[in-house]
């Protein structure tokens, strides 16, 4: 992966949201292989009332007591699946997204070490880990144009990977980290044109 490019990114800010948020976007090397790499994920629990089972990065809202959003991105991973700050070594940051939430979220790429890792948060029901050869797979990904009631006019991507489904925001920074990090180019074309009705994938339909 070309973490130089990740390093050097001019990244987009949005601060006119009312509310702050931050996450860390952990890439996992493998100390025998330095160009063996994955992407870890948490996978949400199945009780929560927002997007239950859905895949997401480890991270969440600022607190008053966090003097930065990377403090607020550290805080939360080192809650959710006991990743010790010290062992992050954040190479940069993606471009701040919005959601329909009111959220601004900055991302921040970290490398960290490949270990275990174990859910610590009553939210996370599971933690994965996903190759990025398999992300950057065409076969393993698809998207599709909609009208969407929040954003207008949108494009959404789909990566499906050992039986799970990475899409959503989570989804929306997996493809500028790919493009930035890897020779993966999102596909000129959506896969298909979907009306503001019409159902999601079946991977996702429960995932709302």
């Amino acid at each position: 992966m070309e973490f130089d490019r990740v390093a050097s990114h001019e990244a987009i800010e949005i601060t006119a949201e009312p509310r702050e948020a931050a996450v860390i976007v952990p890439v996992v090397t493998d100390a025998g292989d330095a160009d063996d790499h994955a992407v870890l994920f948490t996978k949400r629990a199945d009780h929560l009332s927002d997007h239950p089972g859905q895949m997401s990065f480890p991270g969440g809202g600022r607190e008053p007591e966090d003097d930065s959003l990377l403090r607020t991105a550290l805080r939360e991973a080192q809650e959710e699946v006991g990743l010790d700050p010290r062992a992050a070594n954040v190479i940069g940051r993606l471009d701040d997204i919005r959601t329909v939430s009111e959220y601004s979220v900055r991302p921040f790429v970290a490398r960290i070490p490949d270990r275990e890792y174990q859910p610590s948060d009553e939210e996370v029901a599971e933690i994965v880990v996903l190759a990025v050869d398999d992300l950057v797979d065409l076969d393993n990904y698809e998207s599709e144009r909609r009208d969407h009631p929040h954003y207008g006019d949108i494009r959404l991507h789909f990566f499906h990977v050992d039986g799970y489904t990475v899409w959503g925001a989570t989804a929306r920074m997996l493809v500028q980290l790919l493009e930035l990090a890897t020779d993966w180019t999102m596909p000129t074309e959506p896969d298909r044109v979907a009306g503001p009705d019409d159902d999601l994938p079946p991977s996702v339909r429960d995932q709302v």
